[in-house]
């Protein structure tokens, strides 16, 4: 019996041993790696077009210097909708609902690019807290803010993809047991509830794909200001 609707999100745990580790490790096994005996397969021509097509798309406003990051970012995008479409499955935990898991996963990519502005091209990464033809009175004013919203940026990372997982996870689960309460009472209204909950499992597998790009996307962009 679950004690709250929350209870859904906590790590789960086997014999004490937490189950988040496993649910990591999972997403590997559903993309093997490539192999001249499966050059025909149909699957993997499909997903190395789909690689192929959304590394270029990342790559196309960088640099060659943000070319390195290609692998990183890839496969940061491939593992998030993993880990996102395996939790829509049932009696299944989504990693991506944690936030402490998101942080881990901006705040180093965040300073990463930071640093690497820092050490290329110093000086545009530090006019960044100050644009040009500032009045002087206004100078201290926006550095502050400047570097609040730099600083801000790995936490806003990690909370955009906790909150969207978890809101539409949220959603269908109250859609769900609002279809089995009504379903003795008024199948109707069961029936129509339930049609609209397939409508917000649809869109949930579109939010899993979406938010794993965006969250990608944010960190290319981050990336381009500092190479």
């Amino acid at each position: 019996m679950t004690v709250s609707l929350f209870d859904q999100f906590s790590s789960p745990m086997f014999l004490g041993i937490p189950l988040l580790a496993l649910a990591l490790t999972l997403p590997w096994i559903f993309f093997p790696a490539p192999s001249l005996r499966w050059w025909k397969n149909r699957m993997l021509a499909l997903q190395s077009w789909f690689i192929n097509r959304f590394t270029q798309q990342i790559l196309m406003p960088l640099s060659l210097g943000g070319h390195k990051w290609a692998l990183i970012l890839t496969s940061l995008m491939i593992f998030l909708i993993t880990l996102n479409m395996l939790g829509l499955l049932p009696y299944t935990f989504t990693p991506t609902t944690q936030l402490s898991l998101n942080l881990a996963f901006a705040f180093p990519l965040w300073l990463a690019t930071v640093l690497i502005g820092m050490r290329n091209q110093p000086t545009v990464a530090l006019g960044h807290f100050l644009p040009e033809g500032t009045p002087t009175p206004l100078i201290p004013i926006l550095i502050i803010i400047e570097t609040i919203s730099l600083f801000i940026r790995p936490l806003a990372l990690g909370v955009r993809l906790t909150a969207n997982l978890t809101a539409g996870h949220l959603l269908m689960q109250l859609t769900s047991t609002a279809v089995f309460a009504m379903l003795s009472l008024m199948p109707a209204v069961a029936v129509l509830t339930g049609v609209l909950l397939l409508v917000l499992t649809l869109l949930e597998v579109a939010v899993a794909m979406i938010q794993a790009y965006v969250f990608v996307l944010l960190l290319s962009l981050y990336l381009q200001e500092n190479v």
